[in-house]
């Protein structure tokens, strides 16, 4: 029944068209060989493309025809662009990275071999033109192994050959990608199975975000999803040689990766990251109509070229005077802040300060009493809290206590004849 559901899912991938480019259009030289295109049954019967049409004008905005897309800086996880970022749709084989987190999260021994489940096993007619190793019941493949088929040739068997390993059941593991979406924060995701292909699934780029830089925490993912080519060994089968089907690792300079994804419902779906100098970018496109490794490479380069980081408040800089409940006190900023901000076209950055409702008069020097949010053309570019002054120590008074008493006492006195007689 789980066969049928994903034959009817999935169509053969259509060949891509290659269309016309503007004048407008400049393109980006591979770096290398474009890579040679995978062949079934192991791979995709569409050809790769062999270079990226981006504008010739990276600082202004790119149009791209996807129907969700966004552009983070991951360092500062700060969002460059949105397109329908909490817009819930299939994602196809981008679903496989919650598949590779969960078994990260789990195995500790990626080396570690395992047998081939028969449930794990692909007949001829159960992928449509999805990708497989190729698995056979009861084969000796590693947890490692089958990562690198997963990760790299997007391979649906061994999707299920490490959920069943993973929980025991495709149905437990998909119950286990629930929870850890959850747990990630991923409010518009419903996955259906650890490879996509169903189409019941549900994800946003807003999610994908979330999930993609959960996994950059793990060292063998970074390691994987940069890799363009990787041998998958087993006991009984001839080494697999697996080509990464992510194509922006040839074209596109400082690419360092991450997956690709595509059936009929889903349409063309990409995850893709680059490092240039200090600064690290990641981009999830979904829903195009045509190839996406451009309109991904268009919005890298534009979040490269177009933004610049720029200190927005100091450490300890006077913010003037907030109200809080029974006066007023003086404030300053609790941290600083960078971010990155827009070279051209950019609105003006406004200030806004926010007090605690629990903040009350008179509070002590140095404690929190509330948040500035700085932000520009409504886009909040970060949060610093605000906390009170050093006001100072009041002088400490002299004299006797009686002396004290009256010299107020004939303070008083002066005060009142003044106000009488003066």
């Amino acid at each position: 029944m789980r066969r049928r559901a994903a034959r009817g899912a999935v169509a053969v991938l259509p060949f891509l068209v290659l269309l016309a480019h503007a004048s407008a259009l400049g393109t980006l030289a591979p770096q290398g060989a474009p890579p040679p295109t995978p062949v079934p049954p192991n791979g995709s019967p569409s050809p790769f493309v062999s270079r990226l049409s981006v504008p010739a004008d990276p600082i202004t905005s790119p149009r791209v025809d996807t129907s969700s897309a966004i552009l983070v800086d991951l360092a500062e996880g700060q969002v460059l662009y949105q397109r329908s970022p909490q817009r819930p749709q299939p994602v196809a084989s981008l679903t496989k990275l919650m598949t590779a987190l969960l078994v990260l999260e789990e195995e500790e021994r990626l080396d570690r071999t395992i047998s081939i489940h028969p449930g794990a096993v692909f007949g001829r007619n159960d992928y449509g033109g999805g990708s497989t190793l190729g698995l056979r019941s009861g084969e000796r493949v590693s947890l490692r192994g089958l990562l690198a088929g997963l990760l790299l040739g997007s391979a649906n068997d061994a999707a299920e050959a490490l959920a069943i390993e993973v929980a025991g059941s495709v149905s437990a593991f998909v119950q286990d990608m629930n929870g850890r979406a959850k747990s990630l924060g991923m409010s518009r995701t419903r996955f259906a199975s650890p490879h996509g292909l169903d189409d019941r699934g549900r994800s946003s780029s807003a999610d994908l975000m979330l999930l993609l830089r959960a996994g950059l925490r793990h060292p063998t993912f970074r390691d994987m999803i940069a890799r363009k080519l990787e041998v998958v060994r087993s006991d009984s089968a001839r080494p697999r040689r697996i080509q990464n089907r992510n194509v922006m690792l040839w074209l596109y300079p400082g690419a360092s990766g991450v997956k690709t994804g595509f059936t009929a419902a889903s349409g063309f779906c990409l995850i893709a990251t680059a490092r240039r100098g200090d600064r690290q970018l990641a981009v999830v496109v979904l829903g195009g109509r045509d190839e996406v490794f451009s309109d991904a490479a268009a919005l890298l380069n534009h979040g490269f070229a177009a933004y610049e980081r720029t200190s927005l408040v100091e450490d300890g800089e006077p913010l003037g005077s907030v109200r809080v409940r029974g006066g007023e006190v003086p404030v300053v900023a609790g941290d600083g802040l960078d971010a990155l901000v827009g070279i051209a076209g950019a609105g003006a950055i406004e200030r806004i300060l926010k007090t605690s409702p629990a903040a009350a008069y008179p509070p002590p020097s140095g404690s929190v009493v509330g948040t500035l949010r700085l932000t520009s053309s409504g886009t909040t570019l970060g949060k610093v809290p605000i906390v009170v002054a050093d006001l100072g120590v009041p002088e400490e008074p002299t004299g006797s206590w009686w002396g004290r008493a009256a010299g107020a006492v004939s303070g008083a006195v002066g005060a009142l004849v003044g106000a009488l007689f003066g």
